[in-house]
């Protein structure tokens, strides 16, 4: 019998409030036959094995630091486990509680939107999710929350949410500040010509001054291509390239972003969801594959125009440089 798609909230304060609703999800899920995969710390999983006996055999445990390592990319993996998990005949179940307290305010933003999209990506999936969210955490995120999940749970009761937004709205939300004006030294110049080859040097030869590792630099060469690609395809003139750094102690970062006068689609939905192998047709992912090759992708595009930032990270100047030792 078919199942359909859940995402729910559980808020919870203290051990009592978690167990009283990840209990009986991932009980279900093993007297199902499900895949059930619980996500979390090492604290985290002794408390659920503990708690669960026997019935831990039929879960899988992974480490949260390394599932909810970049929104995009988890949103992926995720949802290809899920259709992998159904032509096996078998519902993909997931509890999670994603890391919020090391998050810069962007890469928080960017998470809350992955909770959003995932409403649109899964919905045509029997994968069943419930994410944890504990009361200590700040209180935009706990509200937040209840946007861009249908349900929360109360023990065994889920009850509709009715602060729960569309997830396109709720994305929208997201992107309603105008991005910060780049700084007065950024590198800048004009595309005019089809030919990208000088631009991929231009931006080599700036990023190549920078701490930015040589992976990433051919990263980064990808994605301004696609980019400056769309703006030559779709955009209107002129279209302008900016370079700089981001310094900042806590993520400093190779900010590149390039303008156009041109209007955006917003039915487009921005590449925000994850392809199918069906989808793609032998072609290229797009905006979606810019998005897992940067640490984030910040779009604007209204009357003034579409601007598209790209960011990724720098590794931090050691201790001993700044001393100068």
């Amino acid at each position: 019998m078919s199942q359909s798609f859940t995402h729910r909230v559980l808020p919870y304060d203290g051990v009592d409030e978690f167990l009283d609703g990840a209990l009986p999800f991932l009980r279900d899920g093993v007297d199902a036959g499900d895949r059930v995969l619980a996500v979390g710390g090492m604290a985290r999983e002794m408390l659920l094995r503990d708690a669960l006996g026997p019935a831990a055999a039929g879960v899988e445990f992974a480490d949260a630091a390394t599932w909810y390592v970049h929104p995009c990319r988890t949103l992926a993996d995720c949802l290809s486990d899920a259709d992998n998990t159904a032509w096996q005949g078998r519902r993909l179940r997931v509890l999670g509680e994603p890391v919020w307290a090391t998050r810069s305010p962007l890469e928080v933003l960017e998470w809350q939107r992955a909770e959003a999209i995932l409403n649109v990506a899964f919905r045509d999936t029997e994968a069943a999710f419930l994410c944890t969210y504990a009361s200590s955490l700040p209180a935009g995120v706990v509200a937040s929350s209840r946007q861009t999940h249908p349900e929360t749970v109360r023990g065994v009761t889920a009850l509709p949410n009715p602060g729960y937004m569309d997830p396109w709205a709720y994305s929208a939300q997201c992107d309603r500040e105008p991005l910060p004006a780049p700084p007065p030294g950024a590198e800048s110049l004009k595309v005019d010509r089809p030919d990208l080859y000088w631009l991929r040097a231009y931006v080599s030869e700036y990023a190549r001054q920078t701490r930015l590792p040589e992976e990433s630099l051919q990263r980064l060469l990808v994605a301004v291509t696609e980019i400056v690609t769309n703006a030559l395809r779709h955009g209107e003139p002129p279209i302008v390239l900016r370079m700089w750094i981001e310094a900042s102690d806590d993520e400093p970062a190779l900010a590149c972003e390039v303008a156009d006068e041109g209007r955006w689609d917003p039915g487009t939905g921005f590449g925000l969801i994850p392809p199918r192998p069906a989808d793609t047709g032998g072609g290229r992912f797009g905006l979606w594959a810019v998005r897992l090759l940067c640490a984030s992708v910040q779009i604007r595009s209204g009357e003034g125009g579409t601007t598209v930032r790209l960011r990724l990270r720098l590794p931090a100047v050691p201790a001993a440089s700044i001393n100068g030792a």
